[in-house]
């Protein structure tokens, strides 16, 4: 996905991280970048808001249980997959 604009941070590298971004899980100078970027670009912040909505219905539904560390990497692994798919499904669609 991207917005047709141009950012410091492409929106497909915002995307891809996001889960990261939510889960405290990267660096301060990546979450600084990718707060930059959502606060200018209206749909990775829509679409942050949606990431934002499923983390916390998983959260209410499985109370404060932790996943296996295992199940956490493949589900990133996963994510990641369908991000690039999407986004070459994207690019193909725009071509």
């Amino acid at each position: 996905m991207s917005c047709g604009q141009p950012h410091e941070t492409d929106c497909r590298e915002v995307l891809a991280e996001v889960y990261l971004y939510l889960d405290l899980e990267c660096a301060e100078e990546r979450r600084m970048l990718i707060r930059h970027h959502l606060d200018e670009c209206g749909p990775c912040l829509r679409e942050y808001g949606v990431e934002q909505e499923v983390k916390a219905l998983v959260a209410r539904c499985c109370g404060n249980e932790a996943a296996p560390e295992k199940l956490r990497e493949r589900l990133r692994l996963r994510l990641t997959e369908l991000v690039v798919f999407e986004t070459s499904e994207s690019r193909e669609l725009a071509d």
